[in-house]
């Protein structure tokens, strides 16, 4: 590494953020940019520590030292080719992904890790400002026709490996807009969608179709799709939510958190919704149940909506603030997560359980719950129990529901392709990312279950190598270290 002693002399910085009374006001991002110099001492400090855990962290398997080297040198463009190589779109896991490399940085184990996230950022958008980053269309194409259901990181990453391998790609997406759930779910101040379709237009320039506001499974029978395309990518994402199963939840006022975001995005895309149709936080005592990263968007959304309050709760007790004992580095830490938007404002709470919702005229007014106490059982697992007397009731005007997701759903598209399942609803697939049924894969949170962006591009990935092998008896296309 170019400064040996980097990790030493200098300490973590992560770029500023725009100030909260400004940025609450918009739904542009928060993140500013890092000066040259300041980017520059942020690679340094990343050590020659000689078996470099944060590639077994990435599910990408990114080679993080060598472009952390080149950033500090201020080779910007050998960084961005190095980056490049093992993920189609850094910019995105650059904004929105946990950094689980940073979780097994060797410098974690007593120190603040490398800035990994913000540095592979930082790398991204000097490749767009710069004019580095152009569309790469094949030279040659195979005649092959490959369908990619589904436009979010996993199909998109599927399609742009599929097509520069020679495949004719078309990306079949229901909504009507491209970008999954980076476009409609993601909300603005974390990723502007000006990012996303930057991409989307450099794969339209590579050769891939896209086709929006298509059902497939409705608007397309599946008879057809099969007997037109020499491979199905389903790339549909785990979109059925989980449900709050409580005396009230009927009323108006209670909302799945991703119909809540999904609006917002609509509404900065220029959409008009109707009155009728609209669910805002503005001037309501809001609650959100669920702790998560969704849990968080909501929280921000709800601060640039207006809201009077907004309290957060979590079913699960509170994280500790450092690791706790039996999660040692490189684990991922168990521990305490703030956002962006908790600088912001709201209350969180933990260990909460919701016991019931009322209101009067159909409208939603109070949560009644109850706290919990944890204590683990004989098998070593973790049990609630009510806390006696600790019942307690809040004034709530909105209600959103992010407690997750099941499975992908089945109803049309995957019961009519007669894949197999997993015992948790999600599409069984092969070590190459194939179904029982030849011909189809399954990549991302369908196949895998609700999980992170860095993940979806890796399962992307993977799929496009295992249809270029189904297609062609062989493949160029690289693995990544995830499935290696």
């Amino acid at each position: 590494m170019g400064e040996v002693t980097g990790f030493k002399d200098k300490s973590r910085q992560a770029p500023p953020r725009r100030p909260v009374a400004e940025r609450v006001g918009d739904y542009s991002e928060f993140y500013l940019q890092w000066t040259e110099s300041e980017a520059r001492a942020q690679g340094s400090r990343c050590m020659d520590c000689g078996l470099p855990f944060c590639h077994k962290g990435c599910p990408l398997g990114n080679m993080i030292p060598d472009w952390n080297d080149y950033v500090y040198r201020g080779q910007w463009q050998n960084a961005l080719a190095m980056l490049h190589a093992t993920n189609n779109f850094p910019e995105f896991t650059g904004r929105i992904c946990p950094a689980p490399c940073e979780a097994s940085c060797t410098l974690a184990i007593n120190q603040d890790p490398v800035t990994i996230e913000y540095i592979e950022k930082a790398i991204a958008d000097r490749g767009w400002q710069a004019g580095w980053i152009v569309p790469e269309p094949p030279e040659t194409r195979t005649g092959k026709q490959v369908a990619v259901i589904g436009s979010g990181p996993a199909g998109m990453a599927a399609a742009q490996q599929l097509n520069r391998a020679g495949h004719w790609v078309t990306v079949f997406e229901r909504a009507n807009y491209l970008g999954g759930l980076l476009r409609m779910g993601i909300p603005d101040f974390k990723l502007e969608k000006e990012v996303v379709q930057r991409r989307v237009d450099q794969l339209a320039a590579e050769g891939v179709t896209f086709r929006t506001g298509v059902y497939v499974g409705r608007d397309i029978p599946v008879d057809q799709l099969r007997g037109e395309y020499d491979a199905i990518v389903l790339a549909i994402g785990s979109t059925i939510p989980r449900d709050l199963d409580v005396p009230g939840r009927d009323l108006d006022g209670v909302h799945f958190a991703m119909d809540y975001l999904t609006q917002q995005n609509r509404l900065n895309a220029g959409e008009t919704v109707p009155d009728a149709e609209r669910i805002s936080a503005t001037g309501k005592p809001v609650i959100i149940l669920g702790g998560g990263d969704t849990g968080a968007d909501c929280l921000g959304t709800a601060h640039r909506q207006g809201a009077a309050s907004v309290l957060q709760y979590e079913i699960l007790p509170q994280p500790p603030e450092t690791r706790p004992q039996g999660n040692p580095w490189p684990q991922w830490p168990l521990v305490l997560r703030s956002s962006s938007a908790h600088e912001e404002g709201g209350v969180r709470d933990y260990s909460i359980l919701t016991k019931r919702l009322s209101g009067s005229n159909g409208r939603l007014e109070t949560l009644h719950g109850v706290r919990l106490e944890w204590a683990t059982d004989a098998n070593g697992r973790q049990q609630m129990h009510e806390v006696p007397g600790s019942e307690f009731a809040v004034p709530a005007g909105l209600v959103l529901l992010a407690m997750g997701f099941l499975h992908p759903e089945r109803t049309g598209l995957v019961e009519a392709l007669g894949v197999e399942l997993d015992p948790r609803g999600n599409v069984r697939t092969n070590a190459t990312k194939m179904t029982n049924v030849p011909g189809i894969f399954a990549a991302g949170d369908s196949s895998r279950g609700q999980s992170l962006v860095v993940w979806a591009l890796a399962e992307g990935r993977e799929a496009a190598r295992g249809v270029d092998l189904y297609l062609m008896g062989e493949t160029s296309l690289p693995r990544s270290l995830s499935n290696a």
